[in-house]
């Protein structure tokens, strides 16, 4: 990626480049499809597991895909300024794609660091307006950020992560965006795409913030948080010092670690692992000194 870095390394990971920008850590998608490390479906692809094995998965329907791609994102430079569709609009104008409901949970901000969330127009013809005169720096709304903020982006949402930034998204398993303003950059000479009609025809005007209220939950040596819960996932973020157990319910968990290293039901997990927790899991039993992002549909 142009605006990626090399923190990634530091999740165990061996990166391609210097400018390694992200890791699909559980994803099905076409451009991405993931492979099972270890047990019985060692080297089976997600995609295949989940079409064949749809008892782990709690049984979804015959036509529908895996629903979310978990990504740790390592930003060194400026991403793009960018917006998502909704599943509506891009089943019409994406080859039947789902749109983009995403969110963050930041794992490290470099000192001064910030993110654009919204934008400041308060009409459709002022953002239209503004978008035609360049005035982008008007536009968009930068605020401050740090380690563990939480941040949820409906789809329709101005939004960018900025330099000095590295946090796990949680989405919908889509790769549609549209880049909106680029910074008037260069790749290999020229100028990467805008889609600047479909964004306007998709940005949410005008922009309405919806804090986000977390409720904690505590055990006996963990303290499980949950951050959002809405019609795509539900995240939470478990953060264990000793042994617990923690109960599950409904279809399936994903489960990413993102600090310090542990054991799951007797399974060794350490920082940089991502796992899949089946339907039926039941009570896992957890011990340890380490944090993970845990998200359920």
């Amino acid at each position: 990626m142009i605006w990626g870095g090399t923190k990634l390394a530091d999740f165990g990971y061996v990166l391609p480049s210097d400018r390694t920008g992200e890791c699909w850590g559980i994803s099905a998608h076409e451009k991405g499809d993931c492979t099972v490390r270890g047990g019985r479906f060692d080297g089976q692809k997600l995609s295949e597991l989940w079409k064949t094995r749809p008892e782990l998965f709690g049984n979804p329907g015959a036509d529908e895909d895996f629903p979310l791609l978990i990504k740790i994102i390592d930003a060194q430079d400026d991403l793009s300024i960018q917006v998502h569709p909704d599943d509506a609009y891009a089943a019409e104008h994406e080859n039947g794609a789902c749109g983009k409901t995403e969110c963050w949970y930041v794992l490290d901000a470099a000192e001064g660091a910030t993110i654009v969330i919204g934008h400041n127009a308060k009409t459709p013809e002022e953002l239209r307006s503004m978008i035609a005169g360049g005035r982008f720096r008007e536009l968009i709304r930068e605020i401050p950020v740090k380690a563990g903020d939480f941040f949820q982006i409906e789809p329709g949402t101005v939004h960018a992560i900025k330099k000095g930034t590295l946090l796990l998204e949680t989405q919908e398993s889509s790769d549609v965006t549209y880049r909106l303003y680029d910074y008037d950059r260069l790749q290999n000479g020229v100028k990467r795409p805008l889609h600047i009609a479909r964004s306007l025809d998709v940005i949410r005007v005008p922009f309405e913030e919806k804090p986000i209220e977390p409720t904690v939950r505590n055990f006996p040596e963990a303290v499980l948080t949950r951050y959002v819960d809405c019609r795509f996932y539900t995240v939470y973020k478990l953060d264990v010092d000793g042994t617990a157990e923690i109960p599950l319910s409904g279809m399936f968990h994903t489960m990413s670690v993102i600090e310090g290293e542990g054991f799951l039901d007797g399974n060794r997990i350490a920082k940089g692992d991502h796992m899949i927790l089946a339907a039926g899991y039941g009570e896992m039993h957890v011990t340890g000194r380490f944090a993970a992002i845990v998200t359920r549909v």
